[in-house]
């Protein structure tokens, strides 16, 4: 895990070797589990640790304090990333692993149990369904998304699972000024308020990444999100642009 311990270095986390094996561990049940359930297409040892390990520890660039007992969400967990990284450096955080696939959900019911972490909750449901409930709508110091969906589908879906004063992260790579830009409607409707658009570049990691940071100012309206399947469908983007996309 030398490429792991020297990436997390450079932005300040020092990994003890107990971590270390933990995330070792992760790779061999990632690894081996693959061969029967698709949950990456990255399998080479060392891309493991930096295009998943280490882009999961990235969010700490953008939480003040990850070491607080925060409640955090990871929707559309897939094989655990970002939330089972973070639970290993930080191990104090209350998590839910959100994810619509059984078969994903039964690997990360196996991998909680083989690294022995405790408060992590693996649920298998669809988001639309999962933030109507009283026990997880609303109820979150923070909810991260990486690599599920454009941005006005995003917001629609964790926004109603963030805390008044929670914040929900998506982490993005590439050009993301227009699904930025097409997300403004969404974020406003959800209760929620830009806050940040945080680049930056590691040398590991290679090309610019983004956290889109979006504050969590006032509750959500009952109405949202909708049924299953609409926020993917008919996403809420600016009225400019459905405009465009009527006429």
């Amino acid at each position: 895990m030398k490429r792991l311990i020297a990436g997390a270095k450079s932005f300040g986390l020092d990994l003890t070797q107990e971590q270390v094996e933990q995330f070792e561990t992760y790779y061999q049940e990632l690894i081996l589990w693959n061969r029967r359930v698709n949950l990456t297409a990255i399998v080479d040892y060392e891309e493991v640790q930096v295009k998943h390990f280490l882009d999961s520890l990235t969010i700490v660039l953008a939480v003040e304090d990850m070491s607080r007992p925060l409640h955090l969400l990871d929707l559309g967990a897939g094989a655990g990333l970002p939330g089972i990284p973070l639970k290993i450096l930080f191990p104090s955080i209350h998590l839910v692993l959100l994810d619509s696939v059984g078969k994903r959900t039964s690997f990360l019911r196996h991998l909680v149990g083989v690294l022995g972490l405790d408060r992590v909750e693996v649920l298998t449901a669809r988001a639309e369904d999962l933030a109507r409930e009283r026990n997880y709508r609303e109820r979150f110091d923070l909810v991260l998304s990486r690599a599920v969906a454009q941005l006005p589908t995003l917001v629609e879906l964790a926004l109603p699972f963030c805390a008044v004063g929670g914040s929900f992260i998506a982490q993005k790579k590439g050009e993301i000024e227009a699904e930025i830009e097409q997300a403004t409607t969404a974020i406003a409707v959800m209760g929620g308020r830009l806050r940040e658009v945080m680049k930056f570049s590691l040398e590991e990691l290679g090309g610019e990444r983004a956290l889109v940071i979006i504050d969590k100012l006032s509750a959500t309206p009952n109405g949202y999100p909708r049924r299953v399947g609409i926020p993917a469908k008919r996403p809420l983007i600016r009225l400019t642009r459905q405009r465009k996309i009527c006429g």
